[in-house]
């Protein structure tokens, strides 16, 4: 079973910038997710095995950026122009290779918050 780790999370002003990453056992494709304590988990973004295939949800498209490093079988979700309301914890998790239906289990996730 593929185990992935997120790490990077922490606390940032408004317009301010954070990397997160996502430490996988194996080479897969990759989503992330994010929950607060208001809302469902919701999709963020999502990147193939290969990196050739990526998705967003709109409200972080032109500021989110996901990416891999398949030499160290790293996802990194670099988030810029952060927005109090991306306050949440976020994960990552093993998807599709069409990137479009979840198939891991939830970690335990990186804390991010944005301060106005």
């Amino acid at each position: 079973q593929v185990q992935l780790v997120e790490s990077g999370g922490g606390s940032v002003q408004a317009g301010g910038s954070l990397r997160l990453s996502c430490d996988a056992s194996e080479r897969t494709s990759v989503g992330w997710y994010r929950q607060t304590t208001v809302k469902e988990r919701e999709f963020v973004s999502a990147i193939n095995s290969h990196g050739g295939s990526t998705r967003y949800v709109e409200s972080v498209k032109g500021r989110f950026t996901i990416s891999r490093d398949n030499v160290k079988n790293t996802v990194y979700i670099q988030m810029n122009k952060l927005k109090p309301e991306d306050t949440a914890v976020y994960y990552c998790t093993r998807i599709s290779s069409t990137i479009n239906i979840r198939l891991g289990s939830w970690g335990q996730g990186t804390q991010v918050t944005v301060s106005s």
